[in-house]
C-alpha cells in the first residue's frame, strides 16, 4: 500500500476501532429500556403530553447508580466505546458493573428520546435547553428508574456541560460529579462562534426549506466535516494525520465520503439547545465532589482563558486535572479516552465521601 493510502488507512481503522460499541469483552451487555414522562414542561412554558426518554443499564439496579451523559449529536451508545467503557466497566475497574448500576440515557432530542424527527413537530418542536435535557435526566433517573441517590454523575462534552447544571440544579443528588470537556461558564468564544454558524449555515441551505425537507440536505455532512475540523481532533494528531495537503486531501474526501445518517432538524435543535448554558451562578451551590477534567489541546475550551482556574476556586471540595496536549491526545475529543483519568477517577470513586 503507498504511503499516503496507509496513512489514511490507520487513521480511520484507529478512529472506527476507537467508536466501535464493546458489547462484548469484559462487562455485562446493556439493557435497553424507554420510560415516558407525562406532561413534560419545557423552560419556554410549552408542555409535551408525552416525551419518551429511552436508556441503557449495566449491572444491578441494586447496586450504587451511576449517571454518565453523552456529547451533542450522540447517544447513551457513544459512550460505548473500548476507550471509555472497556477502559471503566471492567472488574477492578473504576465504574466495575458488578458494583455499580450504570445508566447511560439518550438525551432529551437526541438517540431514541423523543425528537423533532420523531414527533413529527419538526420545526414546532417546543425549543429545549440544557435545563430542559436535565429535567427529562433527573424525572427518568427519580420517578422512571426510582433512584433518590447517584453514586457519581459523569459527562463529556454536551454531557460534561449537563454534569455542571445537574450539581447545581440537584446539589444533593450526587456524591461525585466530573464534568469533562467542557467549562462552567457561559456559551462563548469560538465554542458558540462556531455552533451558531453551523446552526445558521442550515437555515440558510435552500434545500433545508425551513425545516419542512423530503429529503435530508445535502450540505448537512460538508458542514458536520468543517466543524468537526474546526473544534476536535487536537493539532498534532491532525498534523500527523495530514502533514501535507495530498495527504490532508484524502483525509477530507475520506470524511466527506461517509454520508449524513442524522436528521437536519434534530441536529439543528441540539447544537442550538447550549446557547443560554451558564451554570457558573450556582457553583457555590455544589455539593458534590468535583473533578473537572479537560484536554491542554481542547479547541472548543481554551485552557489559556483561566476559566477552570477561577471557577474551581468557588467550589468547596473539587479538583480540576489538565491533560497535556501530545501525540496521544485527540483535543476536544481526548476525555473519551479513560486512560488519562482512569486512575484519578478511581482513588476519587475509592475516597469520595457519601452524602
Amino acid at each position: 500500500m503507498p504511503s499516503l493510502q496507509r496513512t489514511v488507512a490507520l487513521f480511520f481503522t484507529f478512529i472506527v476501532c476507537a467508536a466501535l460499541p464493546a458489547f462484548a469483552a469484559n462487562y455485562p451487555e446493556p439493557k435497553e429500556g424507554s420510560w415516558v414522562a407525562r406532561d413534560f414542561r419545557f423552560h419556554t412554558g410549552e408542555v409535551m403530553p408525552e416525551v419518551t426518554l429511552h436508556y441503557r443499564t449495566i449491572g444491578s439496579p441494586s447496586n450504587e447508580a451511576v449517571l454518565i451523559l453523552h456529547g451533542t449529536a450522540g447517544s447513551g451508545a457513544n459512550m460505548l466505546t473500548r476507550n471509555f467503557a472497556e477502559e471503566l466497566f471492567g472488574p477492578g475497574q473504576p465504574l466495575d458493573a458488578t458494583k455499580y448500576f450504570i445508566i447511560l440515557p439518550d438525551a432529551l432530542g437526541t438517540g431514541k428520546s423523543t425528537r423533532p424527527s420523531s414527533s413529527g413537530l419538526r420545526m414546532k418542536f417546543p425549543k429545549y435547553n440544557y435545563d430542559d435535557m436535565v429535567q427529562a435526566q433527573y424525572r427518568l433517573i427519580t420517578e422512571g428508574l426510582n433512584i433518590r441517590h447517584l453514586r457519581l454523575v459523569i459527562g463529556n462534552s454536551m454531557g460534561g456541560m449537563q454534569v455542571w447544571n445537574w450539581a447545581t440544579k440537584y446539589p444533593g443528588m450526587m456524591d461525585i460529579a466530573v464534568p469533562m470537556a467542557c467549562q462552567p461558564g457561559p456559551m462563548s468564544g469560538r465554542n458558540w462562534l462556531m455552533r451558531r454558524q453551523l446552526a445558521e449555515s442550515i437555515r440558510n441551505d435552500p434545500e433545508w426549506n425551513e425545516g419542512n425537507y423530503s429529503t435530508q440536505p445535502r450540505n448537512m455532512q460538508r458542514l458536520l466535516t468543517y466543524f468537526a475540523i474546526a473544534t476536535n481532533g487536537g493539532n498534532i494528531a491532525t498534523y500527523n494525520a495530514a502533514p501535507t495537503s495530498a495527504q490532508a486531501d484524502a483525509l477530507l474526501a475520506k470524511r466527506l465520503a461517509v454520508p449524513f445518517r442524522g436528521d437536519a432538524n434534530d441536529v439543528l435543535y441540539q447544537w442550538e439547545s447550549s446557547a443560554d448554558y451558564d451554570p457558573s451562578p450556582g457553583l457555590e451551590r455544589i455539593q458534590a465532589t468535583v473533578l473537572a477534567i479537560n484536554a491542554a489541546d481542547d479547541e472548543r475550551n481554551p485552557h489559556e482563558l483561566g476559566m477552570m482556574e477561577s471557577a474551581m476556586k468557588r467550589i468547596r471540595n473539587g479538583r480540576y486535572l489538565l491533560i497535556p496536549a501530545s501525540a496521544e491526545t485527540r483535543g476536544h475529543g481526548t476525555t473519551g479516552n479513560a486512560k488519562f483519568y482512569k486512575k484519578e477517577l478511581a482513588e476519587l470513586m475509592d475516597k469520595a465521601p457519601r452524602r
